[in-house]
């Protein structure tokens, strides 16, 4: 068990969205369920939390009710080696959600994501203030990341 893990709050769909996220990461397995006990705020026997894995990044989905929402103040980033896993990983976590901008979505659990080409990263830390501008101003205009005219605009074409 890591020492850190993102604790996700859900009204009643922790079980659905486990298994959403597992089956959109290749590398993904789930955990264990626990069940509320009775005497406790959920209906006995249902589900409270659920573990999962994601790509080695261990998580916990609780069925905690309508109290709290998730919102964008906190996202998950993709980082893609190419726009195929851009796409795909757009696409997958997309269904059902709703597309942002500059590469972020969320999806139909209301979870934030940030699908990014990891050259992105790259181009933004390249210290040559033109290029970042371009490359900059090319993602503003951009609801899914498009690697392709990323790379141009960071080469000035």
């Amino acid at each position: 068990m890591q020492m850190i893990s993102p604790f996700l709050w859900f009204d009643t769909q922790a079980e659905e969205a486990a298994k959403f996220y597992v089956s959109v990461f290749k590398n993904a397995k789930m955990g264990r369920i626990a069940r509320y006990p009775e005497g406790t705020p959920g209906k006995a026997g249902s589900v409270m939390t659920v573990s999962f894995e994601l790509n080695g990044q261990e998580f916990v989905a609780l069925n905690g009710g309508p109290h709290y929402a998730i919102t964008p103040a906190i996202s998950f980033v993709v980082n893609c080696e190419d726009q195929g896993e851009v796409d795909y990983y757009w696409d997958k976590l997309v269904a059902g959600g709703k597309p942002v901008q500059c590469g972020w979505l969320t999806d139909k659990y209301g979870v934030s994501w940030q699908v990014v080409p990891v050259q992105m990263i790259d181009m933004f830390a390249d210290g040559d203030t033109a290029k970042t501008e371009r490359v900059a101003e090319a993602m503003m205009k951009m609801i899914k990341l498009d690697l392709p005219t990323l790379q141009r605009a960071y080469d000035g074409k």
